[in-house]
C-alpha cells in the first residue's frame, strides 16, 4: 500500500494525474474481493424469482425454477458478485445428504434457503450441515404477498399481527428441528420494497466479514433508506485511502489536479 502512495504522489508531482488514476484504478480491480451467494431451496420455491429481485432485475416471466442445474449470474454492473441458483433440494441427482458435495459448498460464501410455505425436511437438513461446516445461512419464506391477500379476508385482519405471527411460527418450527437461532425474513420477490426485503440486506450488511462488508451492499439494489446510509459506511471505510491520495494531490501545487483526484477517487465509489 505503502508503495502505491509513493507511485500515485511521484505521478502528480510530475503532473500526470492520468496515470495516478490508472494505477489507483487498478488497486481497486486487484482487490476486489469475490463474493458467491448460493440461492438453493426446493423446487418451485420462488428462487429464480428471488434472485432476479436481489439483483435489481424485474420479474417478466414467473417461470418455474431450475431442476437439476446450477444458473449463475454476475451482477449486472459488478461482476465480482456472483449468485448461483442452485438445483432443487432432495431431487434425484441433488440427494439431501450428498447435496453440499455436489453442487460445490466451498465456493459459496452465504446460503440463502427460500421456501413458499413452511419449511420442509430437506430444508432442514441442509441448514443444519451448513451450521456444522460453519457456513452462514438464512431462510427467506417468499410469496409472502401471496399469504397477506388470503389473510385480508379474515375481519380481524392486522398486517402487522399477521407477519409476526407467521415469523414466530417459522422460527419456532425450526427450533423445533434443531435449528440454533434460525434468522427468517419474509419477502415478497414482485415488491421488495415491502416486509423483510430490507432487513435482509442489512443483516447481510452486518455480518459479513469486514473485507467483503463493502462488495455485497454496492452492488445490490438499493430498496431503502437504511441500505443507502449502510453503502454510505461501506464507503467510507475506504476514507483513510481516499484522504491520503488526496492529501498527496493537494500536495503538488497545481489546484485542477488535487481537484481532479478528489473526483475520480468519488466516481470510483459512486458508480
Amino acid at each position: 500500500m505503502e508503495d502505491l502512495f509513493a507511485s500515485v504522489k511521484s505521478d502528480l508531482k510530475n503532473n500526470d494525474p492520468a496515470a495516478a488514476a490508472a494505477k489507483i484504478k487498478t488497486y481497486l480491480e486487484n482487490n476486489d474481493i469475490p463474493l458467491n451467494i448460493a440461492i438453493t431451496g426446493e423446487c418451485d420455491a420462488g428462487k429464480s424469482s428471488f434472485l432476479k429481485a436481489f439483483r435489481g432485475i424485474k420479474d417478466k416471466d414467473g417461470g418455474a425454477d431450475v431442476v437439476d442445474t446450477t444458473s449463475v449470474y454476475p451482477h449486472p454492473k459488478y461482476p465480482n458478485v456472483t449468485f448461483s441458483d442452485l438445483p432443487g433440494i432432495g431431487s434425484t441427482k441433488f440427494p439431501a445428504d450428498e447435496y453440499l458435495k455436489l453442487v460445490g459448498f466451498e465456493k459459496f460464501d452465504f446460503f440463502i434457503i427460500i421456501s413458499a410455505d413452511r419449511f420442509r425436511e430437506n430444508d432442514v437438513k441442509l441448514a443444519k450441515e451448513i451450521q456444522k461446516m460453519k457456513k452462514n445461512f438464512y431462510f427467506v419464506r417468499t410469496k409472502i404477498d401471496n399469504n397477506i391477500k388470503a389473510a385480508q379476508r379474515k375481519k380481524d385482519f392486522s398486517e402487522e399481527r399477521t407477519l409476526t405471527q407467521m415469523r414466530e411460527d417459522c422460527v419456532q418450527g425450526l427450533k423445533e428441528q434443531g435449528i440454533e437461532s434460525p434468522q427468517v425474513f419474509l419477502v415478497s420477490s414482485f415488491h421488495p420494497h415491502l416486509y423483510d426485503f430490507s432487513l435482509l440486506q442489512e443483516t447481510f450488511d452486518r455480518e459479513l466479514p469486514e473485507l467483503k462488508k463493502h462488495v455485497l451492499l454496492l452492488p445490490v439494489q438499493n430498496i431503502s433508506l437504511e441500505i443507502n446510509n449502510g453503502k454510505k459506511e461501506a464507503f467510507l471505510t475506504k476514507l483513510k485511502f481516499f484522504t491520503l491520495l488526496s492529501a498527496a494531490a493537494g500536495a503538488v501545487p497545481v489546484a485542477a489536479v488535487s481537484a481532479a483526484v478528489d473526483l475520480s477517487l468519488m466516481a470510483a465509489f459512486v458508480r
